[in-house]
């Protein structure tokens, strides 16, 4: 992106000109100051009336740092409207005191009171920082610790085992001497073309890259003969040699394929739970069901796979229990239970099905806290007219006496039992309880077989509102929580080519502004 200035250049203008001679395009200090500012207000308050009509949003919230080293915060919200899953970037906010727990939970709850959807807050998903752990837990809503970033940890310590660091250290050392050495490239693409591989470049691993140790062995497995014959090629050998490289071994290509396949459900779960358009809470379970079939230690195991798999789990075992967090392990269950895709989970979970069936109940009976939507303030209005009116003419018009009819010698004999009796009726014809509904409708919602992964949860619930309406307000509360905070993670994306070197001089509010208009006002 280019900076403001471009527009008050000559070549800008001149090119303007041969556009449409009768187009006067904006000088700098009015693009700036006057036309971005003004586009920003129009869009917020747009933002802020659709979230006026939410029940329920999810909050995810990252910090990160421009090139100018200026700080950031930006906190993005998820919500669902009919059957698809929202989101809108509340903030990128410049931050200026140590990032305190306390100080994060400040910035996030004026972030959510300026847009009016503090009290609507389900969860707030971050990463597993200690400081976002005390500002969640200061905002008192339930913390979603990213569960990419919680695989990614789990991948990590993978570095620490001996003799893993060593065999990646080898294929390491190959890879980095590959790319940083000038004729090696064109002699491993000539070699790929020979050999009918893929024209890809080798992929050198980064610690704090998610799963980028994968990718790096996946990568060299798949143009392994290629680098096999551009090692043997005489213009690049006597370099290696000379370099000392150490070669890989057959029984380092046989790690290699063990570690990709036992490692791929991980990167696969992470790119998972990392979809901004999908609802992701109730798949965190279930994932980790199938990473602990995969994990699991089998006889046959070679001790480089087994201590790959021991390692990873030893992570993830603790993660995600009522030991650890009691609150989170039953909101994932209830989040999982009004999945269809996932709902055979916990089938014969009755404990899970009850505590839906009360979310039901308080959601419907309380109305989130005895909150009043736009459609009931507007009934209970008209219904207080049409009793005032009713009144005004009572008072005109005296209401006439409806005359008592005269009982039989038997039917005053036996009225007290006839009146009971017809109570008795009225309360046998009268509406069901909300409780009845609710269990009613999971009755309904159990009876369903269970659907393809690929199936979209929220198109699903749309389409069966008319017969489980209590359910299908509930689940939008829990499928619009994210599972993991990658959304926030897209917006720095954005932002480091808002905040480029050429424009590394713009202020902290006119990059929330460009970041606010960029990612909220993209035409689909």
């Amino acid at each position: 992106m280019l900076p403001f200035t471009t527009v008050d250049t000559p070549w800008f203008r001149e090119m303007t000109r041969a556009l449409n001679a009768k187009y006067t395009p904006p000088n700098r200090d009015n693009l700036c100051n006057t036309l971005i500012p003004a586009w920003y207000n129009v869009e917020k308050i747009k933002v802020k009336e659709e979230l006026k009509a939410v029940s329920h949003v999810a909050v995810t919230a990252d910090m990160w740092s421009s090139v100018a080293q200026d700080h950031y915060i930006t906190v993005t919200v998820h919500y669902v409207v009919e059957a698809e899953l929202r989101e809108k970037v509340l903030h990128t906010r410049g931050v200026y005191v140590s990032q305190t727990g306390p100080a994060v939970a400040e910035e996030i709850d004026g972030i959510l009171d300026d847009f009016g959807v503090r009290s609507k807050v389900v969860a707030v998903t971050v990463d597993n920082a200690a400081n976002m752990d005390v500002a969640v837990r200061k905002m008192g809503v339930l913390k979603m610790g990213c569960f990419a970033h919680t695989l990614n940890i789990a991948a990590q310590k993978l570095y620490s085992v001996k003799n893993i660091a060593n065999w990646s250290g080898r294929i390491r050392s190959v890879v980095l001497w590959l790319r940083r050495n000038s004729l090696a490239k064109p002699v491993l693409k000539e070699k790929q073309k020979l050999l009918g591989l893929g024209d890809h470049s080798l992929i050198l691993d980064v610690r704090t890259r998610w799963n980028s140790l994968f990718l790096m062995v996946e990568r060299f497995i798949e143009q392994y003969p290629a680098i096999q014959a551009a090692s043997r090629d005489p213009r690049i050998k006597k370099a290696m040699d000379r370099d000392r490289l150490e070669r890989v071994s057959d029984d380092d290509i046989s790690k290699c394929e063990d570690f990709v396949d036992t490692m791929r459900v991980l990167y696969t779960s992470t790119i998972a739970v990392s979809s901004d358009k999908s609802a992701t809470a109730g798949q965190i379970l279930p994932i980790l069901d199938k990473l602990k079939a995969k994990f699991e230690v089998k006889d046959d195991d070679s001790p480089f796979k087994r201590a790959i798999k021991e390692k990873v789990w030893a992570d993830l075992s603790h993660r995600y229990t009522e030991e650890t967090n009691k609150e989170l392990r039953q909101f994932l269950e209830e989040a999982s239970a009004l999945d269809p895709r996932f709902k055979v989970k916990v089938h014969d979970d009755e404990a899970v099905w009850t505590r839906v069936e009360n979310a039901a109940v308080a959601l419907i009976s309380g109305n989130k806290g005895g909150e009043v939507t736009q459609e009931e303030e507007e009934g209970r209005n008209k219904q207080q007219e049409e009793e005032e009116d009713g009144s005004e003419g009572e008072e005109m018009v005296a209401a006439p006496v409806r005359s008592k009819k005269k009982l039989s010698a038997l039917g005053e004999l036996f009225e007290d039992e006839d009146q009971a009796l017809l109570l008795q009726t009225e309360a046998d014809i009268s509406a069901p309880s909300v409780t009845e509904k609710a269990k009613k409708e999971l009755q309904v919602y159990r009876s369903f077989p269970a659907v393809l992964s690929s199936v979209d949860p929220l198109l699903w619930w749309r389409q069966k509102r008319d017969q489980m309406p209590m359910l299908a307000s509930l689940a939008k509360k829990y499928l619009c929580v994210q599972a993991s905070s990658t959304p926030s993670e897209r917006v720095f994306s954005t932002a480091g080519d808002t905040v480029s070197v050429e424009r590394a001089r713009l202020l902290p509010e006119k990059i929330d502004m460009l970041v606010f208009l960029k990612k909220n006002c993209t035409r689909k």
